[in-house]
């Protein structure tokens, strides 16, 4: 396996490091205080981003996710989404790179139709508009996909959708334009051909958006939403692919955005790692720098260890993805959804812990980032469906 960047991709990671420096970093107090001053209910975007969308595209740094537009491979782009990721809030929408939208522009360009592609696949190549992806549901335990019940039902040109979302991410943003809603197209159909996905803009009467969720008590700018459907009506040509195919989709989608999801994690922990590192050589405790004082540098150490372990394994993953494709991926697709956001809350803990005080307050990006890497312990599947899956491939293997 080679895991070295192509020299296609070393040439975006040294434009995106200096991204990074220079427009980035600075750009986060900017960010957070005009949010704080507007208000965390008000889900408008920060005018700072739209500097940092400008000058991202100026470089050359957009829709790299894409291998069609950037040429990069998963594996090439994972280092990428790394970087990225030591900057969550900011540096993925700066690059068009930010979730559900990747996945969602993934789905169009795999599956959707011209007519689909032209109206919504165009404008969010362009960061005109946003989307969100409406699966998980109040009402059932969705890890389980099967569970699923909002409806879609066809009536002659139409198909009417009925039903309730919620933790879908995106929806309070006024730039999100469309939703993929997954819902049942044949209840009593076999169990992984009931499921058909949407389009649903988001200005179709019946659609309403009826809160906005904190996680940990962040309210984030796009918002994480939920959501009511009645009698919301929409042509039959909304349809992606066909009837049954949601769960093909669902799969299709998940592979390629796993391996960005964790390095973004894994982004997350070095630099709370390295946060870490400079707190402890800042500050004196009982004589002399917490960097010396042994119980802290076994938490650097462990920090170290476990950072270096999670990459290799996504980077395994990304690797056999690219080679073999995202069914010969699935066992380590599941298991790195489970090690890198792990290995992330384990570091950024630590790194709270070193700080003291100052790690739960707002004056260091920790408490934030250890709210989303806890988050991602659920969302997208949470861990004990992974470690199911990936205990019954085990077992199977030695049967």
């Amino acid at each position: 396996m080679d895991f070295d960047p192509s020299p296609t991709a070393r040439e975006y990671l040294a434009n995106l490091h200096e991204f990074m420096d220079q427009h980035v970093y600075p750009a986060e107090p900017v960010y957070h205080r005009w949010r704080a001053a507007a208000g965390h209910d008000n889900h408008d975007l920060p005018p700072v981003m739209e500097d940092l969308k400008a000058e991202a595209r100026r470089r050359g740094l957009w829709n790299l996710f894409l291998p069609e537009v950037s040429g990069l491979s998963v594996t090439d782009y994972a280092a990428l989404a790394e970087v990225t990721g030591r900057s969550p809030v900011l540096a993925p929408q700066a690059l068009n790179c930010s979730a559900p939208d990747t996945g969602n522009m993934e789905v169009l360009h795999m599956f959707g139709t011209t007519d689909q592609r032209t109206r919504w696949l165009e404008p969010l190549l362009e960061g005109r508009i946003r989307s969100a992806f409406a699966m998980t549901e109040p009402d059932v335990a969705s890890s389980d996909a099967a569970n699923i019940a909002t409806s879609i039902v066809r009536d002659g040109g139409d198909y009417v959708v009925n039903g309730r979302k919620w933790w879908i991410s995106g929806a309070a943003d006024p730039r999100c334009a469309v939703f993929i809603v997954m819902g049942k197209t044949d209840p009593d159909g076999p169990a992984h051909r009931q499921q058909s996905m949407i389009l649903v803009p988001r200005d179709t009467p019946g659609v309403e958006v009826v809160r906005s969720l904190p996680v940990f008590g962040y309210q984030d700018q796009e918002g994480h939403c939920e959501l009511r459907f009645t009698d919301v009506r929409v042509p039959a040509a909304n349809l992606i692919a066909g009837e049954g195919d949601g769960f093909m989709i669902a799969q299709a989608r998940l592979g390629p955005g796993r391996v960005h999801h964790c390095m973004r994690a894994i982004g997350m922990a070095e630099r709370a790692l390295e946060l870490m590192v400079r707190r402890a050589n800042e500050r004196v405790a009982f004589g002399k720098p917490l960097a010396a004082q042994g119980v802290v540098q076994q938490q650097i150490a462990e920090s170290r260890l476990a950072i270096e372990q999670a990459r290799l394994l996504v980077l395994k993953t990304a690797w056999l993805i690219d080679n073999h494709g995202t069914k010969e991926a699935r066992t380590e697709i599941s298991a790195i959804k489970v090690a890198a956001p792990r290995v992330a809350v384990d570091v950024i803990d630590r790194a709270i812990q070193v700080h003291g005080g100052a790690g739960v307050s707002d004056d260091f990006p920790l408490a934030r980032m250890y709210a989303h890497a806890r988050a991602m312990r659920i969302f997208d599947g949470p861990d004990e469906v992974h470690l199911r899956s990936l205990a019954r491939q085990e077992v199977k293997r030695h049967a």
